[in-house]
């Protein structure tokens, strides 16, 4: 008779150490066979088949099969639709029950139900555990149960609810010898799954003590080295954000609250799942955005005529990447000086971003469109030229990326700021002050 297991399904969690609902599986006292799903529901939507994103996970479960292989484990990683394959996969193993960590995506968590329905008609159990986050869900909200739409009362309790929950530490990679033993199987190359691969150099997952204890007065600066760069690892699990937040407590509270706002919009997307579709302020969905293809195509492309603008596009067509700062620079730009709607911006870097997370890319568009919950006010239109010299003085930033902008080959600017501002406030105010 086969051996009775259970199954760990790695997601957002690509790391064996400090990974809550691994432990857990860890300690069920059946042997666990860890899986991966290449998901095709996600794959196919995905135009660009050289997408870093894709490589990425690949690599990192290249890594995990080399630690899990030399205690006698393997990865089981499969391609195609999930349920079908976890249906396959308790054909193969004797499974007695199916441990992942939460996903709190719309898609994610409709995928899960189905899965978990599917499971508790053959008598098998679907455990979820938290783990991309340090709080979720209903951890901290108001007095009154209600979630919290604004970051900084947010952020004091969530401050204070790690006062009375200090932060547990869930060791899985003590415990490799709770995995069921056998053969290696081979992971599916990105070639039979019709995607390319490079040379690409990713980001590393350690973090400088430096830049976190300069981060308050670096992070808004593009030229400089002055933010982690780890937003790759935490979007994917190669590194715990529990871990992150112990190791650099006390270091940078400016840090600190990049993690909490986070977990903010994370919790925002629980409680809100509609904002994937529609404004959290349903009244910024009657604006009359101008949606020209012709300027749109010059902003992704990084020929709109302002330096900033471009240089933060340039960077994030060649490099997946984008510096934080300049992310709301270039989004103010699309939606106050071109009035385009919010939705094309998010579904651009949605495309690019290695480090595109649903919950953050929403909250960042709907934040610079005034739209969203704790939103920039609508009256707030970014001048390009004085982020310029607040943010990037010396032009290092603008330098790398556009080296042609004093040329006679440079654009000139497909909008006036001044005009454009005038033109935002006056469609806006249209329609918010009725």
């Amino acid at each position: 008779m086969s051996t009775p297991v259970v199954l760990f399904w790695f997601r957002r969690d690509l790391r064996l150490h400090d990974n809550a609902g691994l432990y857990a599986a860890l300690q069920s006292g059946l042997p666990v066979q860890p899986i991966f799903i290449f998901d095709t529901e996600i794959l196919d939507e995905l135009e660009d088949k050289n997408d870093k994103r894709v490589q990425f996970i690949h690599a990192s479960l290249t890594r995990l099969q080399e630690v899990l292989t030399e205690s006698g484990a393997t990865l089981d990683v499969r391609y195609g639709k999930p349920l079908l394959i976890i249906q396959e996969l308790c054909a193969e193993y004797d499974v007695r029950a199916v441990y992942t960590n939460e996903d709190y995506e719309p898609y994610a968590r409709a995928r899960d139900e189905e899965v978990r329905q599917w499971l508790q008609k053959k008598g098998k159990d679907f455990y979820l555990y938290k783990d991309q986050v340090i709080f979720a869900k209903q951890e901290v909200v108001k007095d009154d149960g209600k979630p919290y739409t604004v970051f900084t009362p947010y952020s004091r309790k969530w401050k204070a609810a790690l006062q009375q929950h200090p932060i547990a530490s869930f060791p899985a990679e003590k415990k490799l010898n709770e995995f069921y033993h056998q053969s290696p199987l081979q992971i599916p190359s990105l070639l039979s799954m019709g995607f390319q691969s490079d040379d690409y150099i990713f980001p590393r997952s350690d973090w400088s003590r430096q830049i976190i204890e300069q981060y308050a007065k670096q992070r808004d600066l593009p030229g400089v080295e002055g933010t982690s760069r780890l937003g790759v690892h935490l979007r994917f699990g190669t590194i715990s954000v529990r871990q992150l937040a112990k190791e650099t407590a006390g270091l940078s509270e400016s840090f600190l609250n990049e993690l909490i706002w986070r977990d903010f919009y994370h919790m925002i997307l629980w409680h809100f799942p509609q904002i994937v579709q529609q404004s959290f302020k349903l009244d910024y969905d009657r604006i009359a955005w101008r949606n020209d293809e012709r300027e749109f195509d010059a902003w992704c492309t990084g020929q709109t005529g302002y330096p900033i603008v471009d240089a933060g596009m340039r960077e994030l067509n060649a490099t997946g990447y984008m510096h934080n700062r300049v992310r709301m620079i270039v989004a103010s730009f699309l939606t106050k000086h071109l009035l385009i709607d919010w939705r094309w911006g998010e579904a651009y870097f949605a495309k690019k971003l290695l480090d595109f997370d649903l919950a953050a890319n929403n909250g960042g568009w709907q934040w610079a469109a005034g739209s969203g919950c704790d939103a920039a006010p609508y009256f707030r239109v970014f001048n390009p030229y004085l982020q310029t010299q607040k943010f990037d003085p010396e032009l290092k930033y603008i330098r790398k990326w556009v080296p042609e902008w004093e040329s006679f080959d440079y654009p000139k600017p497909i909008v006036v700021h001044e005009e454009a501002r005038k033109r935002c406030l006056a469609t806006y105010a249209a329609v918010l002050k009725k």
